[in-house]
């Protein structure tokens, strides 16, 4: 059972970022297979432990929600053809689902972290979102400021924000800094050491518990606009 990282996996990532080119990547394929399998068998019992107590993604596979390695750099101005880091995206339609979820990035220079939460959705799940927000602030904001939700993730979402109101909302409007969100995303970092240590699952599904309400919210009225198309 995989409840942490080898440190030989840490090591494959660090020197991947000191050496991110394609000759380098062949010379060390077998380093790379070591350490992608280690971090497939970590998320296989991730996805077991929040499964426990989120049946939404009990039918998610670890090879379903892990990332590709490979950069897509036809439009960017970074050359470089690999990420330096494994990441993995466990929501209901795997690694590619508009719907929130829960976020796991393994890195190295204490780089690493764990959360989720809705990272851009499309307009119409962003306007739903947005009015659910609006609607239920209460009910958002108890989510948010709970000590169980600050102690794992502080009292600031991360996410990139609108600097002026969204259309359609007042400038008086109490819920106005969350409605200006464009990504609702929570997040909780993870050093090097605590990538190596047993209770490193442990303290990840305590993390992914933590966050499932605020998922659950923003979730709701995603499913509403899939529910009324299907009605449609």
């Amino acid at each position: 059972m995989n409840t942490h990282f080898k440190p030989e996996t840490l090591q494959y990532i660090t020197d991947l970022k000191n050496n991110n080119d394609r000759n380098w990547f062949q010379e060390n394929k077998e380093r790379y297979d070591l350490a992608r399998q280690d971090f497939l068998l970590f998320v296989g019992e991730w996805i077991k432990g929040v499964a426990a107590f989120d049946e939404s993604v009990t039918d998610q596979k670890a090879s379903e929600i892990v990332f590709r390695i490979y950069r897509d750099v036809r439009f960017s101005n970074d050359k470089r053809p690999y990420k330096d880091h494994f990441g993995a995206y466990l929501a209901p339609g795997g690694r590619k689902s508009v719907y929130p979820g829960y976020y796991f990035h393994f890195s190295s220079g204490n780089q690493s972290f764990i959360g989720g939460g809705l990272w851009m959705p499309p307009a119409p799940h962003l306007k739903a979102v947005r009015q659910e927000i609006d609607y239920n602030f209460q009910e958002f904001s108890e989510i948010v400021h709970s000590p169980e939700f600050t102690k794992s993730f502080g009292q600031e979402l991360a996410g990139e924000k609108l600097k002026s109101s969204p259309k359609g909302y007042d400038a008086t409007n109490p819920a106005l800094d969350y409605l200006k969100y464009k990504s609702w995303v929570a997040t909780h970092s993870l050093t090097d050491e605590q990538l190596l240590q047993p209770d490193l699952l442990k303290n990840c599904l305590g993390i992914a518990k933590a966050l499932m309400p605020l998922k659950d919210f923003l979730l709701r009225p995603m499913l509403e606009i899939s529910s009324d198309s299907e009605r449609g």
